[in-house]
């Protein structure tokens, strides 16, 4: 590793750390409303979160059967998510501490999720997914939820960044055809609830892929 991503590590490590460590909570403890949507169907195997935060999603995943690998570059998300999960669903779930930008994986899964992985700092996010895409096995989906838009309570509003399109997802991600194929491509409202009660309509892009 060269100084500059040793450097660019060290950063976003700081960053996702203080941003949990300076508040009691920082997501609700629920999981994605789109997410259990879109996986409800699939057969349950082995699953890896990337980006876990506080482990809403991949508790979720355990219950319904899932084995989980939750992976999150910071300690303090990864040490509430054990501690979220306790009695929950012993031994299905296994918590890593990793930056998602230099990882590159364990393991075949069922089912790799991403759920809205965007960083204000930079951040390899296509590299990332693409390596995610490696690690799902035959017969194996890749989900990926990201942000239409800002939420109205966002405090980078003003910065600018123009989130993918679900067609963008996909083409940035440039697997061949011959061994992927595109199972939902769209854009799904969601209610969701700001940090100070306020209520909005989100747009959620979706894309679930699946390796033939």
């Amino acid at each position: 590793m060269d100084d500059d991503s040793h450097d660019s590590e060290q950063e976003a490590s700081a960053f996702w750390e203080a941003r949990y460590a300076d508040t009691e909570q920082v997501w609700s403890g629920r999981p994605n409303q789109t997410m259990v949507d879109v996986v409800r169907g699939l057969v349950a195997g082995r699953a890896l979160d990337l980006g876990c935060g506080e482990g809403g999603d991949a508790i979720w995943l355990a219950q319904q059967g899932w084995h989980v690998t939750g992976v999150d570059i910071s300690p303090t998300a990864i040490a509430r998510a054990q501690a979220a999960a306790a009695g929950l669903a012993p031994g299905r779930i296994l918590w890593r501490v990793h930056d998602l930008a230099t990882w590159t994986g364990d393991g075949v899964y069922d089912l790799v999720t991403a759920s809205f992985l965007h960083s204000p700092l930079e951040f390899p996010r296509t590299d990332v997914l693409r390596r995610a895409a490696g690690l799902v096995g035959p017969g194996g989906h890749l989900l990926i939820l990201s942000h239409g838009a800002l939420p109205p309570w966002s405090k980078y509003h003003g910065h600018e960044h123009r989130f993918l399109t679900a067609a963008e997802e996909i083409d940035a991600l440039a697997l061949t055809e011959d061994v992927w194929e595109t199972r939902l491509a769209e854009i799904r409202p969601r209610v969701a609830t700001g940090p100070n009660g306020e209520e909005a309509t989100l747009d959620d892009v979706v894309v679930l892929l699946r390796r033939r």
